[in-house]
């Protein structure tokens, strides 16, 4: 008799494939076993006293062979239903979720009485969502659409979203492939829908969203768009998301034409396309190789005013690259860099390395000129010894921006020994490097290197421009010295540089800083005279001096004028007619007038 019983780590079970000893415990259960649990023998065929706890029915069903004949599975059957019947009421909520996930792989309709025997109640939503993904294997929708409008009634969930994502995660733990216990949620949403709108109406619009996007991943579009339709006529508008989920979904299947249709729609509607939108279709076309389109769109998306994340930008720069257009990739890629975005464009090398190609001097260049902009000194020259390294020789672009950082990081010292160190390698400097360098000194208030410099410039012919002298006239106001600023400009006209707005703005900031009035508004003139207007920054520093000299009627004067003129005064106009006037009370009387 032993013989027919298998041992095992947790007790000695029948032998499931022996029919005789399935219809001995099938007879013991109905007959002799009120409770009818299934008993252990221990040891030498004595009845045990304890009975076997409820995770010993896993080893319990694993013993049965699914290929016996029909009054076999009959008989297995039955055996079951008593176990369930009279086991169920005794079960807490934990075990019965461990019950049903170990009832899954028996007849669907085991799980169905497992649950007619337990009070619903009693079933948190985990173990419910796992009831429904059983049942929903079924060849009839009816059970599951049952047990899913039940737990929408349910007072105790409060968001269909919970259901959602749990029947989603026992989905996938369960291997069950097919999606249509989502698509009789819905069938079951739209039959309640009292019950939707009693759940109000942020969390019904989030878990539509949440079902649209299911829809959308499974490749049912047509079902998608159709229940778009189904969501308004509930009186649920859709959002952003909603459309931009069904974006994704028409570009992810390569159908950009479907996408094209829905961005249509929603601009039609009044919801404008985010970044978001205008990602996932650029992203679309560049799978496509549809570069050209994927451009254009890229620019009117900068025209709306949204900016482009990292993810856009890359999806531009990987589509080119892919064609071999590196201009194109580059141009992009430099973008990025002088909008900010270093930290996105600092695996660049790595890239361009994966996709078999070397990086060059144009991919290093343009990664230490975002970093010089963005004060990073330690990137840029880890950047530069890297170039070295790979016997890449920096060019005199390369170091106009190490030079540019140095300088605003007001390490001046460095920067000059840079600038030998360039000359010494027949690296001839442009304007640029010379106008960052005397930049740096006259800020620094090294006015003499900085007119050295000027005098180098002149040696290596290489022509001064109008920031240069812009520079230079602003050290020395700077100074107090306006005089030599005011020769520094009739410098320049002799040389045929052209002043501009910026070198007059210099001159009368000098002159009204020294309360110089007079000459600041003959500088006025000149500028007048050859076709600048005067721009807030000139009417500040006028009002600024003769506020200083005590000339308030004046300066209400300059201010009535710029407002005419449409310049708006911003908190240094108000500062200094405050300051100027000293009663703030009889400006604002006088401004009245």
């Amino acid at each position: 008799m032993l013989d027919d019983w298998t041992c095992c780590d947790e007790g000695i079970f029948p032998d499931m494939n022996n029919t005789h000893m399935v219809r001995v415990l099938f007879w013991k259960t109905r007959q002799e076993y009120k409770e009818a649990e299934p008993f252990v023998i221990i040891g030498q065929k004595r009845k045990a006293q304890n009975y076997c706890r409820l995770q010993e029915l896993k080893n319990f069903f694993s013993k049965w062979s699914w290929t016996e004949s029909t009054n076999h599975h009959l008989l297995y059957t039955t055996i079951m239903w008593h176990l369930i019947k009279h086991l169920s009421s005794d079960l807490n909520s934990s075990l019965i979720s461990k019950t049903l996930y170990n009832l899954h792989k028996t007849p669907d309709h085991l799980v169905l009485k497992f649950i007619e025997q337990i009070e619903l109640h009693r079933l948190d939503i985990e173990t419910y969502c796992l009831a429904i993904i059983i049942v929903s294997r079924r060849p009839s929708p009816k059970p599951t659409l049952q047990l899913l409008k039940q737990i929408i009634i349910d007072t105790r969930i409060s968001n269909i979203a919970d259901v959602f994502n749990q029947l989603a995660l026992w989905r996938d733990r369960l291997s069950v492939k097919s999606s249509v216990v989502f698509d009789l949620l819905i069938k079951a949403c739209c039959e309640l829908k009292r019950e939707m709108f009693r759940l109000r109406i942020n969390s019904s619009v989030y878990t539509f969203n949440i079902m649209i996007n299911v829809l959308c991943k499974e490749g049912k579009l047509k079902k998608a768009k159709e229940f778009i339709g189904i969501m308004e006529g509930l009186g649920f508008k859709p959002t952003v998301v909603t459309y931009n989920t069904m974006v994704q979904g028409y570009c992810s299947r390569g159908r950009l034409e479907g996408a094209r249709g829905i961005f249509k729609v929603m601009k039609g509607k009044g919801i404008e396309p985010d970044s978001y939108t205008y990602g996932s279709l650029i992203s679309g076309m560049c799978k496509e190789g549809r570069l050209e389109e994927a451009s254009e769109l890229f620019g009117k998306m900068e025209e709306n005013g949204l900016v482009p994340n990292a993810v856009t930008y890359n999806t531009l720069i990987d589509g080119y690259c892919n064609k071999g257009n590196l201009v194109m990739a580059f141009s992009y890629r430099d973008e990025m860099v002088r909008k900010g975005k270093m930290t996105e464009a600092d695996d660049m090398i790595k890239e361009i390395g994966e996709k078999g190609m070397v990086p060059d001097g144009i991919t290093y260049n343009i990664l230490i000129n975002g970093y010089c902009r963005h004060g990073n000194v330690k990137k840029a020259f880890s950047l530069h010894d890297e170039m070295l390294s790979k016997g890449i020789q920096p060019t005199r672009v390369t170091y106009t921006s190490l030079i540019y950082v140095l300088c605003k990081r007001n390490r001046m010292k460095e920067a000059d020994d840079l600038f030998e160190k360039i000359i010494g390698k027949r690296v001839f400097p442009d304007i640029v490097m010379f106008n960052a360098l005397i930049d740096g000194h006259c800020a620094n208030g090294n006015m003499e290197c900085a007119f050295l410099l000027l005098k180098e410039m002149d040696r290596m012919k290489v022509p001064p421009d109008e920031v240069t002298y812009n520079t230079l006239m602003q050290g020395r106001c700077r100074e107090g010295k306006v005089e030599e600023a005011r020769g520094l400009l009739d410098e320049m006209k002799r040389r045929g540089i052209k002043p501009d707005h910026i070198s007059y703005n210099t001159l009368i900031s000098g002159y009204s800083r020294r309360g110089d009035m007079k000459d600041a508004f003959k500088v006025q003139d000149e500028m007048l005279s050859i076709g600048f207007n005067p721009t807030l920054l000139t009417y500040n520093a006028l009002i600024q001096g003769l506020c200083k000299n005590q000339e308030g009627d004046h300066a209400e004067e300059l201010l009535k004028e710029m407002v005419s003129k449409g310049i708006t005064p911003d908190d240094s106009t108000y500062i200094s007619l405050i300051e100027g006037i000293g009663k703030p009370d009889n400006f604002l009387d006088n401004n009245d007038s």
